[in-house]
């Protein structure tokens, strides 16, 4: 009987204990339902993994569904197996159904926000890796999660070629973090710009004029190079870059190339750095009279041509200047790229050296004998030679002497007596002249010969042939408003003026009695060889004829009354 009581009230006690673990089971349960919270982070176990879904038990009364593509790596391999402990993050819940929906992801996310802020309110700088370029930026992955990093926070300045920091790891600055949005921004400039800061402080610290310092090309303009020296830029202008003539910095230099450079002033109030690059080698223009006297031959090349000349580099640093007029004895150029061009190796003679301007003058031409002093010892005045024909213009011949030396014949030295008024009336191109050289003027270079020379001028004769009172016949060559021309022989005119044509006062023009060609008579009144004129009279010839006639008459009138006075006194005798 007693044993039956005592299995009642046991079986009694069991009933009540499981009623009560029940309820504080659902209590329990009830419990962790509510303490999940949406957007909260939990612990999970995995309990199963399925093909599609990873049910993670997350001690509520349903498991949690997660697609299983959230622990899968890049390359699809899970990276969890059942019976883990993973964070979740609390996506939804149902309290009606009991349904939650979680993600591994977002979870893991979340983890890492957390860490990024701790470093954003430390500002430490964490790794990340620049995987791919996008609008306004670039992405970066940091910690496994992808943060953007802003195109003008990539580099203390524009980078040239963006594409070419993807791929690379570098450290970045936590700018900005959107739990809400878990959107994270980053900088690279900030940390440049802390480093830039530094170097700086510690650069103003040391640097001094004279100092010779590592530096970096940091951009490039006409005027010169700014260079980066580690937290300060200075300046390289283009005339401390180099003794030699330059017309661009980029002849010498590239960006991102790395110098060495020589302080040549610093303000540390302004911080404004002078730099040189020339003055790390010795200036080849000391002693410059010693290594290039006047008169010594050298071999150059041409580095720059200008309208009035080339500039000559005799070695690095040291350029003379060949003027135009210095490269040709005989050649009238233009330009001086008719004789050298950029790159040419030429010989020159130093004609002169100004140290203090930095200037060397130089000549082409005086590396050879001036053909001007060999032409006046083989042709001197007098000499006959014969030459052809160069160039025909209006007023005279060039003919070919010698070697870049041409000889003038003026149109005047063609005849004597010819008047020639353009000489392709008589020569033409390649014809050869037989000439008499005239001058040679070395100095200003003029050879000058003659045609005519070569005979005797025939107004040397004149004044003895045809002497004043002389009457002479010839042909009318011209007729003019003031008179006649008569050619009285060969190239030799006479001019008869209208006021010595006729004695009739009323004619006002008595060149209208006469025509080209026709034959004329008249007295020579004047005659000249120095100025080669010969002055005619026809008036007066006429008027001579006049009083010649006159007097032959008077003189055969006495020769009869002679005659017959005689007869009769002869008669009369005779009677007697």
């Amino acid at each position: 009987m007693q044993n039956n009581e005592e299995s009642m009230n046991e079986t009694f006690n069991d009933a009540a204990g499981f009623e009560d673990f029940e309820s504080a089971l659902e209590s329990y349960l009830q419990k962790d339902f509510a303490d999940l919270e949406e957007g909260g982070l939990v612990k999970g176990k995995v309990v199963r993994i399925g093909p599609e879904v990873v049910l993670v038990d997350v001690s509520f009364k349903s498991e949690g569904q997660i697609p299983v593509e959230e622990f899968q790596d890049s390359e699809g391999n899970l990276t969890v197996s059942e019976g883990d402990e993973v964070d979740v993050f609390v996506v939804h819940k149902d309290d009606q159904e009991g349904v939650i929906a979680l993600s591994h992801r977002r979870a893991k996310r979340m983890r890492v926000l957390d860490e990024l802020e701790e470093f954003q309110r430390n500002e430490e700088n964490v790794p990340g890796r620049i995987v791919k370029r996008i609008k306004g930026g670039y992405t970066v992955e940091i910690k496994g999660i992808e943060a953007f990093l802003p195109g003008s926070h990539v580099d203390l300045r524009p980078v040239p070629d963006m594409d070419a920091l993807v791929g690379q790891d570098f450290d970045f600055r936590i700018l900005k973090i959107n739990r809400k949005r878990t959107n994270v921004i980053v900088s690279r400039r900030v940390i440049l710009e802390e480093e830039r800061e530094q170097k700086r402080q510690e650069l103003m610290q040391t640097l001094e004029e004279g100092q010779v310092v590592p530096g970096k090309v940091k951009n490039i303009t006409d005027y010169g190079v700014f260079i980066d020296l580690g937290g300060l830029d200075g300046l390289l202008h283009i005339t401390d870059m180099s003794w030699r003539r330059i017309k661009h910095p980029k002849e010498m230099v590239q960006m991102g190339d790395n110098l060495e450079l020589k302080v040549l002033s610093f303000d540390r109030e302004s911080q404004k750095v002078s730099l040189g690059l020339k003055q790390l080698v010795p200036n080849p223009w000391e002693n410059i009279h010693e290594k290039y006297p006047e008169g010594q031959k050298v071999t150059g090349r041409v580095t720059n041509i200008m309208d009035y000349g080339a500039f000559v580099e005799l070695e690095p640093g040291v350029e003379g200047l060949v003027h135009i007029s210095e490269m040709s004895w005989t050649r009238k150029l233009k330009h001086p790229s008719q004789m050298v061009k950029n790159g040419d190796d030429v010989d020159v003679i130093i004609l002169g050296v100004d140290a203090e301007k930095k200037r060397i003058s130089l000549g082409m031409k005086q590396v050879r004998p001036n053909p001007w002093d060999i032409v006046e010892e083989k042709y001197p005045e007098g000499t006959v030679l014969e030459a052809p024909i160069k160039n025909i213009t209006d007023f005279g011949l060039f003919i070919g002497i010698e070697d870049g030396i041409d000889g003038l014949i003026h149109v005047s030295d063609l005849s004597w007596t010819k008047k020639v008024h353009h000489p392709e009336e008589v020569y033409q191109v390649e014809d050869m002249v037989r000439a008499k050289v005239l001058t040679v003027d070395r100095e200003n270079e003029k050879f000058t010969l003659g045609v005519k020379q070569l005979h005797e001028d025939p107004w040397t004769r004149i004044p003895e042939r045809y002497p004043e009172g002389t009457a002479v016949t010839g042909k009318v060559t011209n007729i003019t408003d003031f008179g006649l021309f008569v050619e009285v022989e060969e190239g030799i005119e006479g001019l008869v003026h209208q006021s010595e044509i006729t004695r009739e006062k009323g004619d006002k023009n008595p060149t209208e009695y006469y025509e080209v060609g026709q034959e004329v008579t008249a007295k020579v009144i004047r005659v000249s060889a120095e100025e080669r004129k010969l002055g005619l009279s026809v008036k007066q010839h006429a008027e001579d004829e006049e009083r010649r006639g006159n007097q032959n008459q008077q003189k055969s009138s006495d020769a009869t009354g002679n005659n017959l006075g005689d007869l009769i006194k002869q008669k009369l005798e005779d009677a007697e």
